[in-house]
């Protein structure tokens, strides 16, 4: 049975036509729409103002998970959480005190979650997974669309979804997935896959009635 989620990046639409890409991906059956907000500080890019969310709620009741690559996010959750995002995951790397980000992101009614980069390790965070709901891979390093994944992820994506089923939380995979990755990765215990640059090359209905074709 696929019971696979999808989450399309919205760093990969068309911001020329952001609104009806938004209403294109509700009619195909998006899960979730993946709200990247980069600080250019804690990564070197800058993405996805307060006008993007506003523009994505206008045309769109699909939930929200916002991922927050910005240095002490404990500063903007309730900002970011009162624009409708039901997912925020942050980066313990960027935050002095996570395990009470966490806790207050829980507090404002949406799910708490962790990003762990290429160059983090799972022994490092684990302490963090009780009071998660959602843990992102990262497959690439963060901060820019359009990346290649990064092969030797692959490990910690099997032992965090061994981890998923001990603690109960999401786990999503981030960064250079496509149809392909989304075959190999799922029977691995994957649900939630975040995709951008794959789903927005051509005619993202297509790409996700592909996905949900599938059969694991």
């Amino acid at each position: 049975m696929n019971n696979i989620k999808i989450h399309p990046s919205i760093l990969g639409a068309n911001h020329g036509d952001l609104a009806g890409d938004v209403r294109r991906l509700g009619l195909a059956g998006a899960d979730y729409l993946h709200m990247d907000v980069m600080d250019g500080d804690f990564v070197p890019n800058f993405g996805l103002g307060t006008e993007i969310f506003k523009c994505v709620r206008a045309n769109s009741d699909i939930p929200m998970d916002t991922h927050l690559m910005i240095r002490e996010p404990a500063r903007h959750v309730r900002y970011f959480r009162e624009l409708g995002s039901e997912i925020i995951t942050i980066h313990p790397e960027a935050d002095r005190q996570c395990a009470a980000t966490l806790a207050m992101i829980r507090e404002m009614g949406a799910i708490p979650g962790i990003a762990i980069n290429p160059g983090t390790s799972v022994e490092s965070v684990k302490e963090l997974f009780p009071i998660c709901g959602h843990v992102l891979v990262m497959t690439v390093n963060p901060g820019f669309g359009g990346q290649k994944f990064l092969e030797y992820t692959v490990g910690k994506i099997q032992l965090l979804s061994r981890l998923s089923k001990e603690y109960g939380f999401s786990l999503c995979v981030d960064g250079g997935i496509d149809t392909e990755l989304v075959k190999r990765l799922a029977p691995m215990g994957v649900i939630n896959f975040v995709i951008g640059s794959a789903l927005f090359r051509g005619d993202p209905g297509e790409v996700l009635r592909e996905i949900r074709s599938l059969a694991f």
